[in-house]
């Protein structure tokens, strides 16, 4: 057996926390071979509810679990982790404008940003999941300057699977046989999934699929507004499969993708495709060796173009707003 790997999952006893620490400690995220200790981090308020998250992790006589570390202090639950997978932020209620959203977020970030930066392990991988995730993980970085650019994501995985089981269940194929989609940008309704360069069975989607028009319009509105349609049905936001991508995001980056195919991740904008240097930004990686890297080369039409500039525009307003809060 390997040397345990310490995970943190903070906002752990909300939904989504509680589908993941079980997904996590099942070997979803790091395989079935890889034993892991789970720190996990609630605010005051939700300390009972933390505490009942553990008893049944204990409860679950799960192998892969070494250790649990449950806390509602920050720099506890930061000491030595080895991956951190931040949910834990502030919702945007009803009634609240942008900037009371954003301003509450840069201060949960800027003091998560600062515990990582003096508790974790030197090498600590971060996943950023709390909206408005792109703009949290930029805020992140701003303040934990010692972990590298490269260490710190957000999640449009959950973007890029729902992309995968539209063009799925419209060709009528298995959710593996779909490669290659793309998420750009921010994980929002600006967010564009791009089909262009995706295959169906090795077929080009635009062929497979044969209806330009429902690619360009209802595909991609209904990506962008899953989020929203599941939150009608269910009263609730995505958890299960927001924690399940998650998994698939820190899967791959640890593990590597397999040769040929690539994936989606809000990563640090290096100027690839003419996106702002300086933006958390989804892009279409490969993983390797615990490492990712853009895709290069792919040709941008004019409607992609667009929709690429849109939402990158968006996180431009993003950033300002944050700083302006900052300030």
């Amino acid at each position: 057996m390997a040397e345990a790997v310490r995970v943190l999952v903070t906002g752990a006893a909300g939904q989504i926390g509680y589908a993941l620490v079980a997904m996590i400690a099942r070997g979803a995220m790091l395989g079935p071979n890889q034993p892991v200790i789970l720190h996990m981090l609630d605010i005051e308020p939700a300390a009972e509810a933390l505490k009942g998250v553990k008893m049944e992790l204990m409860d679950a006589a799960l192998p892969l679990l070494r250790g649990i570390v449950a806390s509602t202090d920050v720099a506890e639950a930061c000491k030595g982790v080895n991956i951190a997978v931040m949910l834990g932020g502030f919702p945007r209620k009803e009634g609240m404008e942008r900037k009371d959203v954003m301003s509450k977020n840069v201060s949960i970030y800027k003091a998560q940003a600062s515990a990582l930066e003096k508790h974790a392990a030197a090498d600590c991988k971060v996943l950023v999941v709390a909206n408005p995730a792109n703009t949290n993980a930029l805020i992140l970085k701003e303040f934990a300057p010692s972990i590298p650019d490269k260490n710190i994501t957000c999640l449009t995985r959950l973007d890029h699977n729902r992309a995968l089981a539209q063009i799925a269940e419209r060709t009528k194929v298995h959710v593996s046989e779909v490669k290659n989609v793309i998420i750009w940008g921010n994980h929002s309704s600006t967010q564009y999934p791009d089909v262009n360069h995706a295959t169906v069975q090795d077929k080009p989607v635009r062929e497979a699929v044969s209806d330009d028009e429902w690619l360009n319009n209802e595909f991609i509105s209904t990506v962008q507004q899953r989020g929203a349609a599941i939150i009608k049905a269910r009263k609730l936001s995505s958890a299960l499969s927001a924690a399940s991508s998650a998994c698939d995001h820190v899967r791959d980056w640890v593990l590597g993708t397999p040769k040929g195919s690539w994936v989606s991740m809000g990563v640090y904008s290096d100027g690839s495709y003419g996106i702002q240097p300086g933006l958390i930004y989804s892009f279409p990686v490969t993983c390797e060796k615990g490492g990712w890297s853009i895709v290069q080369g792919l040709e941008i039409d004019a409607f992609s173009r667009d929709k690429m500039d849109k939402t990158a525009q968006e996180l431009i307003e993003e950033k300002e707003l944050a700083k302006s809060c900052l300030n």
